[in-house]
């Protein structure tokens, strides 16, 4: 079992705030050997961690914080088209309660994060530029508890944080004409219908669907343990959530898109648990937080 082999782990929100210097300095220390990228609070980052600094691609202008939400917004926009989310409020408030205490100990608090539960049988989570969040109805009733929702969340949440789909989008040389495009328009309060952005943004819809390379996701899982443990939550959630998946097979039903855009969870799995090992078996264990779980999860059930 995964339990075992991370070990025992509590890491409340304000852990290192109330630890002792030289106890805290160790914490980050551990922190930085399963997630080097990610600096943690109260925590100098070393120089080659620092977030904000200009991305290593050629010819491409770095992309701002309005542009990166504007494009998460039209993709955003495209995707809720196509699929709705689930219409219950009860519970779209309390996914984006629990992902916005996640997010809050990101790198990047102060986005305007978004959470939301769509309404598809698939099992998937997805992520988009700016904060955009979203897990689908199939994935949602195969959670237990908030931990394993914190887990899955802190995932995606980590993504947005690292950058990773403007990434792919500036390899595929869309999002610099896009954003010019975008922050022109955002600049004179047009709306984002013009059809040369709104092409383009098709364009890097496709692209971030196909999904991120394998390295990315790894790093996601990393820091999402990482994220969700800092909230308070046991780091288990994501962990247990892979096993649930590395049980299913790619012909399952709702399955087939995962696979297409992620890593098998079996081989995420066993990296996160070589990350780990047991690392982090002083801290204890964090919370699960069943009940209030469970109120969502009967509520998803009954919306249809």
């Amino acid at each position: 079992m995964m339990r075992k082999t991370i070990g025992t782990v509590l890491l409340a929100a304000l852990l290192t705030a109330c630890l002792p210097a030289a106890q805290a300095q160790g914490f980050g220390n551990l922190l930085r050997q399963i997630a080097p990228a990610l600096p943690v609070p109260g925590l100098a980052p070393q120089p080659a961690q620092r977030q904000g600094a200009p991305l290593a691609l050629p010819n491409l202008s770095e992309t701002s914080p309005e542009q990166e939400v504007a494009i998460g917004k039209q993709l955003a926009g495209d995707l809720l088209g196509a699929v709705p989310l689930v219409k219950n409020d009860a519970v779209q408030a309390y996914v984006n309660r629990v992902g916005r205490w996640v997010a809050a100990q990101s790198e990047r608090p102060d986005l305007a994060w978004h959470f939301g539960v769509l309404d598809t049988m698939d099992i998937n989570a997805f992520s988009l530029p700016g904060g955009y969040v979203f897990v689908t109805r199939g994935l949602y009733q195969k959670l237990s508890n908030e931990a394993e929702l914190a887990g899955v969340l802190g995932h995606e949440i980590s993504h947005i944080v690292m950058k990773h789909h403007l990434k792919v989008l500036e390899k595929s040389k869309l999002v610099g004409v896009a954003s010019s495009l975008l922050s022109s328009q955002v600049s004179s309060r047009n709306a984002l219908g013009n059809a040369v952005a709104q092409n383009l943004l098709g364009n890097g819809a496709e692209a971030v669907a196909r999904g991120l390379d394998k390295d990315a996701e790894y790093e996601a899982d990393r820091m999402g343990v990482v994220l969700a443990t800092r909230a308070g939550y046991e780091p288990y959630g994501l962990p247990e959530v892979l096993e649930k998946l590395a049980r299913m097979k790619p012909g399952d039903d709702g399955m087939a898109l995962l696979f297409k855009t992620h890593p098998a969870p079996q081989d995420r799995l066993g990296r996160l648990g070589d990350a780990m090992q047991n690392k982090l078996d002083r801290y204890g264990n964090g919370k699960t937080v069943e009940a209030r779980f469970a109120a969502s999860s009967g509520a998803i059930n009954a919306a249809r």
